[in-house]
């Protein structure tokens, strides 16, 4: 079965009934009436109509969402301090590295020490 554009399907459905509708409401065409004809494309339309519905709300749950996480990571962070500030734990325990932190005992210094990496380029004088 070809694949079809579904806004272009919709248009072309509204079309149809339009016309249909309009101009000969009482015809019956391909052994339809027109309320049969609209009875059978119906679930077409219908799923059209979910998926507008679950695309607001899809939106609607990601702002939610967005708004949600802003609050779980604070109370993450208290947490996170909490564990730091604790006499038991601290920031070299292993509870603060399962939580994904480097442990203050093992992070680097931060001090390089650069050297010249290629030699001066030196030209000739004559």
């Amino acid at each position: 079965m070809p694949t079809h554009n579904p806004k272009r399907v919709a248009e072309k459905l509204q079309k149809v009934i339009d016309a249909w509708s309009t101009l000969r409401p009482t015809k019956t065409l391909a052994g339809m009436t027109l309320d049969e004809f609209k009875a059978k494309v119906q679930p077409s339309q219908a799923a059209r109509d979910q998926l507008v519905t679950v695309q607001s709300q899809a939106k609607d749950h990601r702002q939610l969402r967005h708004e949600s996480d802003g609050a779980s990571m604070e109370l993450a962070q208290l947490v996170v301090n909490s564990v730091k500030g604790d006499p038991d734990e601290g920031e070299t325990s292993g509870l603060y590295a399962a939580m994904g932190y480097v442990p203050k005992n093992e992070r680097r210094s931060g001090l390089t020490r650069k050297g010249q990496s290629t030699p001066p380029v030196t030209t000739a004088v004559k």
